[in-house]
């Protein structure tokens, strides 16, 4: 029978927030992978998978996520992730892989299960949803993230501010990702498109070192690099007008 490769969403950090099939699922399959920097200290998945499984199922495999210039170096740790994990499929019948967020969106598993299906054919892949960083932050900071027929754009500010502010100049609401190194540009973009005083800005969320503030109140200096940005859309504080 082919294996089974699970992308496994965790949530954004929360134990709480992983959902019972996520549990299941890593429960079920034969090893957790997790992965790690190659600097080697536990990463949030690996963190939130603990509360469920033992570490004697947790296999720790290094994909060089703090990489982002030298490219060479970033594509030889890939193909040695993927060597790792297609060892685990080849002995095993079920290897769930946990991501922070979902795994469908800008995770590390997309890049994974592609490396996968060329290594090891035949290899049946899945993925089980996991709660993203936005609604945590939300449902933290009581921001509505749409109502009635706004649109919803998600931006990874990695790929520039400019696609930020065209969002921005949009009518729905717009969340930013990956932001941390280029905060005070972020914050100009939000000044500009007269965004700026109902956004609010949050890292950490769920863990001791959580923090939530109004955009208005950064002062243009680093924040972590998964910080997540939400920008409500403009509303004129009526009931059910867009609906």
């Amino acid at each position: 029978m082919s294996s089974r490769l699970i992308g496994v969403g965790v949530g954004p950090g929360d134990p709480e927030l992983v959902t019972v099939k996520g549990v299941g699922a890593l429960r079920a399959a034969d090893v957790v992978v997790v992965p790690v920097m190659d600097t080697g200290e536990r990463g949030r998945a690996e963190a939130t998978v603990l509360h469920y499984v033992g570490a004697e199922k947790i296999v720790r495999v290094v994909f060089a996520l703090n990489e982002r210039t030298d490219r060479g170096r970033r594509e030889a740790a890939w193909d040695a992730a993927g060597e790792r994990v297609a060892e685990l499929l080849r002995a095993h019948s079920a290897v769930a892989f946990a991501t922070i967020g979902d795994p469908n969106v800008y995770s590390t598993f997309t890049y994974l299960a592609h490396t996968i299906g060329e290594l090891v054919p035949g290899t049946v892949i899945e993925t089980v949803p996991g709660i993203t960083a936005m609604q945590d932050l939300a449902a933290r900071s009581g921001a509505v993230l749409t109502e009635g027929t706004e649109p919803l754009t998600l931006v990874p500010v990695t790929a520039g501010t400019a696609v930020l502010k065209d969002a921005l100049g949009g009518p729905g609401t717009v969340v930013a990702y990956k932001f941390g190194r280029q905060a005070q540009a972020v914050v100009e973009a939000l000044r500009e498109t007269g965004r700026l005083q109902d956004a609010v800005w949050g890292s950490a969320l769920g863990l001791a070192e959580e923090s939530i503030r109004s955009a208005a109140a950064l002062d243009g200096g680093p924040l972590p690099y998964l910080s997540t940005l939400i920008a409500p859309a403009p509303r004129d504080g009526g009931r059910g007008g867009k609906l």
